[in-house]
């Protein structure tokens, strides 16, 4: 008596698959083994070894093919180096002045020509990088950190501190900025940069903060939290392993724009007298310097405003390369 068909059986050359109408439909072995494969499976599908790309991998794939990250990088990077090392591409002293020469144009070896005091406008706008990045990169971190952190805490935990933050906050938007700098800095006499730097941190963190609690709310009700939760995961671990990674991607985008939004308030405030002052060179004392003599010598403000517009727009430019990658709406 012959034994009973196996489908399954080792060396059988064809497999019967039940069909929705309840007969069968008698398939080849090797197109049973197709049907296993994904759909759509070619070269642009990830194959089962593949490992999927995360959030930061992802926005750095992106980045690297965008003309405007690419520029604005570039530009700043530029930026940074001579703010460090300004003597590599100018050799003569800032503050080194020939009243002979006052006002003077382009001549052989000052192609900007000289300010007011004789000064060489070339080596003042290369020297005037530094005081204004060191404020702005200054005055970002600590916005940042300090926004932060209160912001985080507060979304995270809730309660009386959320709601005293709010507040708080609610206080610092309503002072004008540059009421707020002529009041607090026209009583400051140091030169160096970090009375400004103190004063855009203490106006600057509201901000920063007010994103970072949102982001962190949001990011706090997603399932893979309430899960950790679940499984026992204490409040510290949740906030640092599972919240802040995923809540910190708006905050550096707000910072990155609010970088550009600093140095031009820090110019702003030393083109009224009470941000740095001299002997610090900065683009807002030399543009205020100038601003007299635009009729006369307009060259004095053309390149200290030019390089301040210039690095203003980079560094928006990169905030806005930044969010275009981190937000999968904007994709």
């Amino acid at each position: 008596m012959p034994e009973p068909y196996d489908p399954l059986q080792p060396g059988d050359k064809e497999a019967i698959a039940p069909t929705g109408a309840g007969g069968a439909m008698d398939l080849a072995l090797e197109e049973a083994e197709t049907l296993e494969k994904p759909l759509g499976g070619g070269p642009s599908s990830p194959g089962p070894g593949t490992k999927a790309r995360s959030l930061w991998s992802d926005a750095w794939h992106q980045l690297r093919r965008n003309p405007v990250f690419v520029v604005s990088s570039l530009l700043i990077a530029f930026l940074v180096v001579i703010a460090i090392w300004p003597q590599l591409i100018a050799s003569g002293d800032p503050l080194q002045c020939d009243l002979s020469k006052s006002q003077q144009g382009s001549a052989p070896g000052h192609p900007f020509g000289y300010d007011t005091q004789g000064c060489d406008v070339y080596t003042r706008t290369v020297y005037g990088a530094r005081a204004s990045i060191t404020v702005g990169v200054c005055a970002t971190l600590g916005a940042a950190l300090l926004g932060s952190l209160l912001g985080g805490l507060a979304g995270f935990f809730g309660g009386w501190g959320d709601a005293a933050l709010s507040r708080v906050a609610d206080i610092f938007f309503g002072i004008p900025v540059i009421l707020g700098g002529l009041v607090f800095l026209s009583v400051v006499t140091s030169t160096t940069v970090w009375p400004v730097v103190g004063f855009i941190v203490l106006l600057g963190w509201p901000q920063i903060a007010r994103i970072a609690r949102g982001s962190v709310i949001t990011a706090k009700q997603n399932d893979y939290v309430q899960a950790a939760r679940a499984l026992g995961a204490g409040n510290t671990r949740l906030l640092m392993r599972h919240v802040a990674p995923n809540a910190v991607a708006p905050v550096i985008v707000v910072a990155t724009i609010a970088l550009g939004t600093y140095i031009a308030l820090e110019a702003t405030l030393s083109f009224l007298g009470v941000g740095l002052r001299p002997p610090t060179v900065s683009w807002g004392i030399d543009i205020s310097n100038a601003a007299s003599q635009i009729r006369n010598a307009p060259h004095m403000l053309l390149w200290p405003a030019g390089a301040l517009s210039i690095t203003v727009l980079a560094f928006i430019m990169l905030g806005d390369a930044v969010r275009d990658a981190l937000d999968p709406k904007l994709r």
